[in-house]
């Protein structure tokens, strides 16, 4: 691995992650599809994954690089606070401008009744996926395996219980098994776009690192405010939802802990 670039391990790592979405969906080809509850609780893992690995993997790293740079002072709070900021509105815009359609809320974006349902469903997907391949991309353009490894492992385990929930509610909106199972695993695939994009961007300038950094976290932290714990609440089973993401936080914080 020490002779592979960190732009082709950023893009590899995140494709596997990606691809974890097709093998979380499968179960929906062969067994009885899983109840409402069961999805939310894999949706709350999903975003405690997500949760931990946003400060974990890729605020506190901000800082550290920051620190290196420019001191102990207030500027690597600056720089972070601003990335973050920057991640989360830029994730909001492709959120109001792009057509999709949420599971339960329905359409929203411009023209959206123009286009068939089953590309507003991936259009949604991936503005939901797009910022976890940047997360892994960036974290191993800035840290290489040691750095980027934990976080690619993270995001595959809640690639899995993510790619059930997408193709389980597209079998509630009468999608067939096999349909179901291939949108959602097309779905992961975008993820090694953003590797590119996140290893690109901070290989070519040091400088980049710690926005790169804390811009990945706000766009994912968007994501779970945004898309998935409101989608985990709805139903009634907050309870289930949250215990999920409790296992998704202390799974990661492991993960990220006794990897590096």
């Amino acid at each position: 691995m020490e002779d592979v670039s960190p732009v082709t391990m950023g893009v590899l790592a995140s494709l596997a992650a990606g691809l974890m979405t097709a093998i979380g969906a499968f179960p929906v080809l062969f067994t009885k599809t899983p109840n409402r509850g069961v999805q939310d609780l894999a949706l709350g893992f999903a975003a405690g994954v997500m949760l931990a690995a946003s400060f974990f993997s890729l605020i506190i790293p901000s800082l550290e690089a920051s620190e290196l740079r420019y001191g102990g002072s207030v500027v690597p709070a600056a720089i972070a606070c601003a990335a973050i900021l920057l991640g989360m509105g830029t994730v909001a815009l492709l959120n109001e401008f792009l057509p999709h359609e949420h599971f339960d809320q329905g359409r929203e974006g411009p023209e959206a009744a123009s286009l068939r349902r089953i590309w507003l469903f991936i259009i949604a997907i991936t503005i939901h996926n797009l910022p976890e391949g940047l997360a892994v991309g960036v974290a191993f353009g800035a840290g290489g395996s040691e750095g980027g490894m934990p976080l690619a492992i993270g995001i595959g385990l809640q690639n899995a219980p993510e790619g059930l929930a997408v193709a389980v509610s597209l079998l509630g909106v009468g999608y067939s098994r096999w349909r179901a199972w291939t949108i959602a695993a097309l779905t992961g695939l975008v993820e090694p776009l953003g590797g590119l994009l996140g290893t690109g961007v901070v290989s070519m300038s040091q400088t980049l690192l710690p926005w790169g950094l804390a811009f990945a976290a706000g766009a994912m932290l968007y994501v779970i405010s945004h898309e998935i714990i409101p989608e985990t609440h709805r139903s009634g089973h907050q309870k289930k939802a949250t215990l999920g993401l409790s296992i998704g936080l202390v799974l990661m914080l492991f993960l990220d802990v006794s990897l590096v």
